[in-house]
């Protein structure tokens, strides 16, 4: 399928040219085997999900989303054009939660941070009372990490939820 839709995009001289057949290469070239990058060590985890959180509390407080955009990955920046960052973040703009409040705890990963296929995922929480929130982040290598998608929720905590893990 993907075959078909590349030969489209290719001028009729060049299908024709591909439609010869292609002598066999002289020699192989190496084939170059991308080494998976190790996952961040706890300290380089949280300083991408702060620098997120706060990112993301800035632009709900300024009204701004443009700094957030430009943190994100080229598709990422694609995907979502400052408005629809606003609307995406509307409801917790609404409820009037305080992402700052997020850089004062520890956060608790519901899984451990792991490779998605080539996008780093965190997901968890911050256990914050009353209301805590929830994260779900994509980040993927590009010269330094790069936010790819990026789900939160408020979260109302219980008095008798257990703080702990």
């Amino acid at each position: 399928m993907l075959s078909a839709l590349l030969l489209l995009a290719v001028p009729a001289a060049a299908q024709a040219q591909a439609r010869r057949p292609v002598p066999p290469p002289a020699a192989a070239a190496p084939v170059q085997m991308q080494v998976p990058l190790p996952v961040p060590d706890a300290l380089t985890v949280a300083k991408l999900l702060w620098s997120t959180m706060s990112a993301v509390d800035q632009a709900n407080k300024t009204g701004n989303y443009a700094v957030l955009r430009e943190l994100g990955t080229p598709g990422f920046q694609a995907a979502n054009d400052v408005g629809r960052l606003a609307a995406t973040f509307a409801g917790i703009r609404q409820q009037r939660l305080d992402l700052s409040d997020t850089l004062l705890f520890e956060p608790w990963f519901e899984i451990p941070p792991a490779y998605q296929g080539p996008l780093l995922r965190l997901r968890g929480a911050f256990r914050m009372r009353p209301t805590g929130v929830q994260f779900d982040l994509l980040y993927a290598w590009n010269n330094g990490w790069r936010l790819e998608g990026i789900a939160l929720r408020a979260m109302p905590m219980g008095e008798a939820q257990p703080i702990g893990r």
